[in-house]
């Protein structure tokens, strides 16, 4: 909803006679959205102003103790979706220990994870154990072991409102909620109870709070149950405004919101994206993290006028419309690809106690799922793809799979950045 006060202390001096002065009281401005920086620069230096010491007839007075600003920084990094369909299992099952080991997906991007202090995942399957069957498409259910793998990888945070969040019904979100949970991921889109319902999720690195919360425009026609209609998030423009407004109340500096819209395999937003995630920023929102088309979808920079802004106060925020699949069986020409995408989040801290929280430094690190069958059974590793292009030195790619990766990157930068201007 709305960023943390700035506090601007107006002193005037009238001089009345010689040897006497006196001062204004100041008067705190209203609140104001989270400013924020363009892509890929600092923002532009904000602070309070402080009056100076007034004048004493005291020979030993003591000017006031101006202390510098605290100044925070931490990195938020956030990836697509998370799937997995029947042919990535087999060659990662042990049968002895009747278990599934898939952290080697994600041992090339692990390191990128390592150096982030948050790192999201949308999560587009429900982890509800193998007696539900494991199943891909179009009724997906993956081992729990998932959750081990991701959380070794780096991952922290996992987006559970999705079109397949009910996939294996409420039994289904409650286990996927238990065992992701066990793992040590923090869950957000999904609940589990009307108490769980309840939890505003507001994770702090380096003394800065991230508000995160998820919603999806639907579960695949699989109905919510009627006396759990807290199990999804659904998005809905006055409750996700709500939810921001609560998040803000309990102390969130940014707020992260993440979407499951928009078009399957279309590369560019719809008009409804485009609508939502404005109204989404309007609400207060820092960051919107969209997913659900299976392709990667541009960047953009949202501007809020003051008379559009829940707060009456100007905001800007950056929406990625789609961040594409980070692991799939998919294929299909841009299906294989996704982002990693970053944001560098500073929190000024005056003297006074009073602060704002910035972003800026906009990263983008596309990636690709790279697929190899032998003895029947495929394997599975997410690429960076410039690193990989750069170090050309992964005996598992051919020449020509570095060709393609090249000209995949080539275009994709240039996706990314069509929409700003």
């Amino acid at each position: 909803m709305r960023g943390p006060r700035k506090t601007y202390l107006l002193a005037m001096y009238l001089s009345v006679g010689l040897l006497t002065a006196c001062s204004a009281t100041s008067s705190p401005l209203s609140p104001s959205s989270s400013p924020s920086g363009k892509p890929a620069a600092s923002p532009a230096p904000s602070g309070s102003v402080s009056a100076p010491p007034t004048a004493s007839s005291s020979d030993d007075s003591k000017p006031e103790d101006v202390r510098p600003p605290e100044i925070n920084t931490a990195t938020l990094l956030a990836v697509g979706d998370v799937m997995v369909h029947s042919p990535q299992l087999p060659a990662y099952y042990d049968a002895k220990s009747n278990t599934y080991d898939m952290s080697p997906w994600f041992e090339r991007v692990a390191p990128i994870f390592m150096q982030a202090d948050w790192v999201i995942a949308n999560l587009e399957t429900p982890l509800a154990g193998a007696d539900l069957k494991y199943t891909g498409f179009p009724r997906f259910n993956a081992p729990a072991e998932l959750a081990d793998a991701l959380k070794g990888a780096g991952v922290q945070l996992v987006s559970t409102a999705n079109n397949h969040s009910m996939d294996r019904g409420f039994t289904g979100i409650v286990r996927t909620l238990r065992n992701v949970r066990q793992a040590g991921l923090v869950p957000f889109g999904t609940s589990s109870s009307p108490e769980d319902a309840e939890r505003l999720v507001i994770e702090e690195r380096n003394g800065i709070k991230l508000g995160l919360l998820a919603c999806t425009y639907g579960t695949n026609g699989i109905p919510v149950p009627e006396d759990k209609k807290y199990a999804v998030d659904l998005i809905d423009l006055p409750a996700i405004r709500e939810h921001i407004h609560r998040l803000r109340e309990a102390g969130a500096d940014a707020v992260s919101v993440s979407l499951h819209f928009g078009t399957e395999y279309q590369r560019m937003p719809n008009e409804q994206q485009i609508a939502i995630a404005h109204d989404v920023v309007a609400a207060g929102a820092d960051v919107v993290l969209g997913s659900h088309p299976h392709v990667v979808q541009p960047y953009d920079i949202i501007e809020v006028s003051a008379a559009d802004s829940a707060d009456g106060e100007p905001h800007r925020g950056v929406v990625i419309y789609s961040l594409g699949n980070f692991i799939s069986n998919q294929s299909e020409e841009w299906q294989d690809v996704g982002l990693i995408f970053g944001i560098k989040l500073t929190k000024t801290t005056d003297a006074n106690g009073e602060s704002r929280t910035e972003w800026d430094a906009i990263s983008l690190t596309p990636t690709k799922v790279h697929m190899q069958r032998v003895n029947k059974k495929k394997y599975y590793t997410i690429l960076p793809m410039e690193q990989s292009i750069k170090a050309h030195n992964n005996p598992k790619l051919t020449a020509q799979d570095y060709t393609r990766m090249t000209k995949q990157l080539e275009s994709l930068n240039k996706h990314l950045q069509s929409l700003v201007k």
